[in-house]
């Protein structure tokens, strides 16, 4: 098949109408409009998208992308990698991070991520781990325990 070959279905394409052309083309006078009123005149009646005046679902629907999330949470967040210093069967929470000096600054409650490795066991208590943080610290014999 060539592009000269590709042609419409039969009977799917129509002639255009021929408004305001007299009585015998069969859209004279008023055209098929009725008497009065917005959608009567000549032009488009409303804009796409157009909603009576209510807010259109394009302007209520936030974009696609980068659109900030309302109330979101945020995470004070280390990886499993940066628990590697510390020695065996300790205590791991916000607090004592902080006092080590391996995290600066709480933003938020603890979340712990899953990047880099782990041989020693710790007790980690924060308010959130990822699946293979959480599959880190229980195969070195750790545990974990989340904080409401």
């Amino acid at each position: 098949m060539r592009i000269n070959d590709a042609q419409p279905q039969a009977g799917s394409k129509h002639r255009k109408r021929r408004a305001g052309r007299g009585i015998s083309a069969g859209q004279g006078a008023s055209c098929g409009f009725g008497m009065r009123g917005q959608k009567s005149r000549s032009g488009r009646g409303t804009r796409p998208g157009f909603e009576g005046g209510q807010l259109p679902l394009y302007r209520r629907v936030p974009k696609l992308k980068h659109f900030t999330v309302i109330n979101r949470k945020v995470f004070t967040i280390i990886n499993v990698g940066g628990l590697a210093d510390l020695e065996a069967n300790s205590e791991v929470t916000l607090e004592s991070l902080l006092e080590a000096g391996i995290l600066t600054a709480s933003n938020g409650p603890l979340k712990i991520l899953g990047d880099g490795n782990l041989s020693a066991p710790l007790t980690v208590k924060a308010a959130a781990f990822t699946k293979t943080a959480r599959q880190k610290i229980e195969a070195a014999g750790g545990t974990c325990e989340l904080l409401s």
